[in-house]
């Protein structure tokens, strides 16, 4: 069969792949199984190779040779998930688009829940690893982290980082993502105005390869949480976001002034010297920068002219 030919694929399956080589083969077959066995359609599979130094690029070449509708791409070097999964959304074909990990602790079995909860109207629908199988070492800063993200984005999930997650075919091409921005893909979706919602999912623990994330994601991930609420609930208003934070260093500062002075007066304790003192006046020009830095970028916010037709889901009657 030519490829004019091919029919266009009703799902499609985009699986960043680090040194996975382990696991491709049996990946590809319980997708494929898990699609015959319920008759869902014609479906392709993408795998992302981000920089592997092992044989997955060759077990990627192998499947794609073969007849199954496998396809591979390829980074000179590892530039990141996000850059990976953004590659593979712009060569999903799909009606909806899966993404999932390629260590095989995300259960394939899985799919036709996550299409199911789509037919309901949700436009998003992340998995969420309740019984998860790591160590504990990792699931407990994953919940705060995960509670964190959640509260401050807006979006009411369990498990934000799961990378088992369904897309319709609109949501992925908003979905700007740098970085390490793939984390907050359920938020970056809610602000575009996307249903987002999550279902339970299988989790099955490691048995090949090692866990590519330690410690400093979470530091990474909570620098990259300010990035994601300055560009989508405070994009249209950053005088909130800087003159919020301006005027939480300046009531701070001009407490701790307040404290000192009040100890000058009553008790005649000595201001020159103190390190309270110097913080105090710290905060309070720490506090007026931020309040300028909000009210300049409302300025520029204001005299840009804003596109909403991307915005625009209908429109009825006649211009």
């Amino acid at each position: 069969m030519d490829a004019a030919a091919e029919p266009t694929p009703r799902l499609s399956f985009v699986i960043p792949v680090l040194n996975e080589g382990e696991t491709l083969d049996t990946l590809y077959a319980k997708i494929a199984a898990t699609i015959q066995a319920h008759d869902l359609g014609p479906f392709e599979v993408i795998f992302v190779d981000d920089g592997s130094t092992d044989d997955s690029w060759a077990r990627v070449t192998t499947l794609a040779a073969a007849p199954p509708p496998v396809r591979g791409l390829r980074f000179r070097r590892n530039f990141g998930k996000a850059a990976a999964l953004a590659a593979g959304f712009a060569e999903a074909r799909g009606e909806v688009v899966f993404t999932l990990d390629a260590d095989l602790q995300d259960d394939p079995e899985e799919i036709p829940r996550f299409l199911e909860k789509l037919d309901e109207g949700y436009d998003l629908v992340s998995g969420w690893k309740k019984d998860r199988h790591d160590p504990l070492e990792k699931r407990l800063p994953s919940k705060l982290f995960n509670a964190v993200a959640c509260r401050a984005g807006g979006v009411r999930l369990h498990d934000m980082n799961c990378g088992f997650k369904a897309y319709r075919r609109e949501v992925p091409p908003t979905l700007k993502l740098y970085g390490e921005l793939h984390r907050y893909m359920p938020v970056l979706a809610h602000a575009e105005g996307f249903r987002v919602t999550e279902i339970p999912v299988r989790h099955h623990p490691r048995e090949h390869g090692v866990s590519k994330y330690g410690w400093k994601r979470y530091f990474k991930g909570l620098l990259d949480l300010l990035t994601v609420l300055a560009t989508t609930r405070f994009l249209d208003r950053p005088g909130h976001l800087f003159g919020g934070l301006g005027l939480g260093a300046s009531a701070i500062g001009f407490l701790i002034l307040f404290y000192i002075s009040c100890m000058k007066l009553i008790a005649g304790v000595p201001i020159s010297g103190r390190p309270l003192f110097f913080l105090g006046i710290l905060l309070m020009l720490l506090g007026g920068q931020l309040i300028s830095l909000g009210v300049i970028a409302e300025l520029i916010i204001r005299f840009q002219r804003h596109d909403n037709s991307s915005k625009i889901v209908e429109r009825i009657g006649k211009p």
